[in-house]
């Protein structure tokens, strides 16, 4: 439920969003007047932190930042994971969420399953979102929307894809897994998430999709967002084999803040909800 301050006089022109995963979390501050990002937080958990309980790491963290507990007028919380699919509104029945992401993830019947609808595209996000850092955050912060990360993220690219009749892949790189998107013109042709753990790894999805797509590796154009940077093996397996590499262009994005190009391609979703 989103809380809404219906007092005009006592608005604070503050928006709170926090991207939420299990090795930590960001979050940032917006000035809704002015749409601009005004201040931003990252957290991360160390691999010797990630054997204690979630939300005894979320409690220490915002401990350390009261920021988190200032008044705000909207509050959004995005659930990072690679836990989701996209089903055509057309196909979409609300009863059997989990049949949908059974093709893709290992799911259990005590999961608890939802979805963001995208009405400007006709098609729903399916996830499973993390109820216990959910918990936690409704005793920390009160009321807030949800969403899916992707939900962002795929919006986005769609809407940077219009009147763009030429297929593109973007791929949205994170630690241990990715995103790979494939669209053209507003249509979402593809979109699947791999774990990966060597840049082989990497280059064979690629390719592997490329290939289902009849896409030319001398010809489509592969945009990289996330994580990834130039000096990365990863960058470096994706020249190699694809001629047409470049990073998704945030400059956008970027006159709404002071940081950098690199963190901007990082906190793309965070920065863009």
């Amino acid at each position: 439920m989103p809380f809404h301050n219906t007092n005009i006089t006592s608005k604070k022109y503050k928006k709170l969003s926090i991207q939420v995963s299990l090795n930590g979390f960001s979050f940032c501050c917006f000035d809704t007047l002015n749409n601009t990002i005004t201040s931003f937080n990252e957290v991360e958990f160390t691999p010797t932190q990630r054997g204690s309980k979630i939300e005894e790491l979320y409690t220490d963290a915002f401990k350390k930042h009261p920021e988190l507990k200032d008044s705000y007028d909207d509050i959004i919380v995005i659930h990072s994971n690679n836990l989701s699919t996209f089903v055509p509104s057309a196909l979409f029945d609300e009863d059997y969420m989990g049949s949908y992401l059974q093709y893709n993830t290992k799911v259990f019947e005590t999961d608890f399953f939802t979805y963001d609808h995208l009405a400007n595209y006709e098609m729903n996000t399916v996830y499973i979102p993390y109820v216990n850092i959910n918990n936690f955050l409704i005793d920390e912060i009160g009321s807030f929307d949800y969403k899916h990360a992707n939900s962002i993220l795929i919006e986005k690219i769609l809407e940077t894809s219009k009147n763009n009749d030429d297929k593109k892949m973007i791929v949205n790189f994170n630690p241990e897994h990715f995103e790979l998107i494939v669209v053209q013109n507003q249509k979402l042709l593809l979109f699947n998430s791999f774990e990966y753990q060597t840049p082989e790894d990497f280059i064979y999805y690629l390719l592997f999709t490329a290939e289902q797509l009849s896409l030319n590796p001398e010809s489509f154009h592969l945009e990289l967002l996330g994580t990834i940077t130039r000096n990365d093996p990863y960058y470096a397996m994706a020249y190699k084999y694809i001629r047409n590499v470049s990073f998704f262009d945030v400059s956008i994005l970027q006159e709404r803040n002071d940081f950098s190009t690199a963190q901007n391609q990082k906190h793309y979703i965070l920065f863009q909800s």
